[in-house]
């Protein structure tokens, strides 16, 4: 091959000397990096062990159920713009004054009971333990169950139900939903007293009541008084406006439910039970121990209708256009993870994850809520065409055996981050996550889009991130080192969940490890020799990725000492480590997200693209909602 022109070889010297000291700069940061290794391929391990196989299908009626059979207590499972209503005054949830005088009232119109000889046993208040992951195909199905829970609840107490609505835009359609489907809980409530000879007994008019709820930065009140009238019920649902702040503060509005209603439940000899509908985690996910004692303290039970959380991430990403412009743009939402902690790198070996894939459960916080107070997760996967990275072409749903094993610890954080310590394994897997942490470390994000296209603009640019792939190369070395030394533990591990961190987390390091590399190629190629643009308006470069690898010319070669056959062995012990990954843990989300990587290819090229220049000139006028 040619040798490269002088101001190429002069690039190359300065990615070594870029590399050199940034290496330097990065081991003052973190401890996981240790002196400059060679990119060696070793041998595959071959400690191949057979999972067994489950399988169960699920069938849930989303009918109006006409015989209901009820069983006390949950038992614990892993299946898993602008607003036309009515402006709603809203105030922070410390001094929200929609909270200071709620009435109740005893008087209310008929409401029917169902009878003990379908409720079977009643274990008793104290025995129930949440239920973690109720997987239903609907809204629908969702309120036939929760019937079901209130039928189980009125049999010893009164009760009255808030419903806690999540302000966010992205909800409004579910709220529609709800609203359409609140009659389902009234009328399968008549159904079941029609039957019941003891509860026909009770006077009706004392039995349900409602309250509706809506949060985000605050709380809004919308029914005047508690109420089973069905027609009122819709229109304080119609009343719930949009958050335009973004925030989400779940938690401290179900101490506030609590610390308001609670007390006057009591006096009124009433059970207290919420229900919340969100399509999010909630922003102060922290407060989740404070909001389970005040739930435990008034006995009040959880019903939450939420979403599956994003494997091993907090966010997903979610299209939103501009009703004005139609330009699309990216919004994180709060989605996960699944886990008190992260079990699963938050890089994708060019930047922060930017994928949707399904946990196959609910997010922590919620779920640990729902489990903790007696209530239950209801998860409704969906097909949520506006996620970014969704793997559309991937089953959303696992089968609730093939997930057993896989079940999270719904410890407290601190009791989980104790448990996680005492394990060096488990350690030095949360130590790799952690350094490679692109929330942590801006270093480690890398452009993928708009790139200059005038090559005196381009160079700039593919220097800088050229140096952070060379970086980020550095410390994938590392991590890999380490994630051998402690290869041996793996059989030792009780948890298959953290085997199959290890395992995912080991193929993905092995594989960003040659992908960078062919990043740091493509962006050599494109300073020495920028492809003539294909694109007649093309006024941007993106870097895609392709499924053939780039080859390295002899300049190249000579500098990296990284030939070809060099890095087909590379690529081939990644690929035989997420096959690893796929026989090891089948029908899971380990599974689905090494399938996805390994068909995602491994090389990179430039390409040229047109990018609206209305994302420049009327960005001033968009407003890109807070979700």
């Amino acid at each position: 091959m040619s040798n490269f022109s002088s101001d190429t070889k002069a690039l190359v010297m300065s990615f070594a000397v870029h590399g050199v000291i940034l290496t330097i700069m990065a081991l003052a940061k973190f401890t996981l990096l240790d002196n400059n290794r060679d990119v060696l391929v070793e041998t595959v391990f071959s400690d191949e062990r057979e999972q067994q196989e489950f399988t169960q299908e699920l069938d849930i009626n989303t009918e109006v159920s006409e015989n209901l059979s009820i069983v006390a207590g949950a038992t614990v499972s892993t299946n898993n713009g602008g607003s036309s209503a009515p402006a709603v005054s809203q105030t922070k949830i410390e001094t929200s004054e929609s909270l200071n005088e709620p009435e109740i009232q005893v008087n209310v119109a008929q409401v029917s009971l169902p009878g003990a000889n379908q409720l079977g046993q009643d274990l008793g208040e104290a025995e129930i333990k949440g239920e973690t992951g109720a997987v239903v195909e609907g809204y629908g199905a969702a309120m036939s169950r929760l019937t079901q829970e209130l039928i189980r609840l009125m049999r010893q107490d009164k009760v009255h139900v808030v419903w806690l609505f999540d302000e966010s835009e992205s909800m409004k359609d579910e709220q529609k939903e709800i609203r359409d489907q609140f009659h389902k809980v009234y009328e399968e409530l008549k159904i079941a007293q029609e039957s019941d000879e003891k509860l026909k007994t009770k006077d009706a008019d004392h039995t349900l009541l409602t309250t509706i709820l809506s949060y985000g930065a605050g709380i809004n009140t919308h029914t005047e008084k508690p109420t089973p009238d069905i027609p009122e019920i819709q229109k304080a649902i119609d009343k719930i406006p949009i958050d335009t702040t973004g925030e989400e503060n779940l938690f401290q509005s179900i101490m506030a439910v609590c610390d308001k209603y609670g007390p006057l439940a009591i006096r009124a000899q009433r059970k207290l039970a919420i229900v919340v509908l969100s399509d999010e985690a909630g922003d102060d996910g922290t407060a989740v121990e404070e909001a389970i004692s005040r739930v435990k303290r008034y006995k009040a039970p959880v019903y939450i209708m939420g979403r599956e959380a994003i494997f091993g991430y907090p966010y997903a990403r979610m299209r939103w256009t501009d009703p004005k412009f139609g330009l699309d743009f990216w919004i994180d939402v709060r989605r996960g993870p699944e886990t008190a902690f992260p079990e699963a790198l938050q890089y994708d070996g060019l930047h922060r994850r930017w994928d949707s894939f399904s946990s196959g459960f609910g997010c922590y916080e919620q779920v640990r809520l729902a489990r903790e107070s007696g209530g239950i997760y209801f998860m409704l996967p969906g097909d949520e065409e506006t996620l970014a990275g969704r793997a559309a072409h991937l089953e959303r749903k696992f089968e609730f055996l093939a997930m057993k094993e896989y079940q999270p610890l719904l410890m407290a954080r601190r009791e989980y981050e104790q448990e996680r310590n005492k394990s060096e394994f488990r350690k030095e897997i949360w130590n790799i996550i952690t350094v490679l942490n692109p929330y942590q470390d801006e270093n480690l994000n890398i452009q993928e889009h708009w790139y200059a296209f005038s090559p005196e603009d381009f160079r700039p640019q593919g220097m800088e991130n050229a140096s952070r792939a060379l970086r980020a190369f550095g410390i994938l070395n590392e991590a890999i080192r380490r994630l051998e030394a402690i290869k041996d533990q793996r059989a030792r591990e009780d948890s298959q969940r953290w085997r199959a961190a290890y395992d995912l987390c080991y193929a993905q390091c092995l594989s960003f490890r040659v992908r960078l590399f062919q990043f740091m190629l493509a962006v050599d190629s494109h300073l020495k020799s920028p492809p003539k643009p294909k694109v007649p308006n093309a006024n941007r470069w993106n870097v895609v990725r392709i499924r053939d690898m780039k080859e390295p010319d002899e300049e190249q070669i000579r500098r990296t000492k990284v030939d070809m056959d060099e890095l087909n062995a590379q690529l081939d012990k990644a690929k035989k480590e997420y096959e690893f990954v796929k026989a090891q843990h089948p029908g899971t989300p380990w599974d689905q997200r090494a399938n996805w990587e390994l068909n995602s290819g491994f090389g990179f090229e430039f390409r040229d693209v047109f990018r609206d220049p209305r994302y420049d000139t009327m960005r001033d006028q968009i407003k890109v909602p807070s979700l």
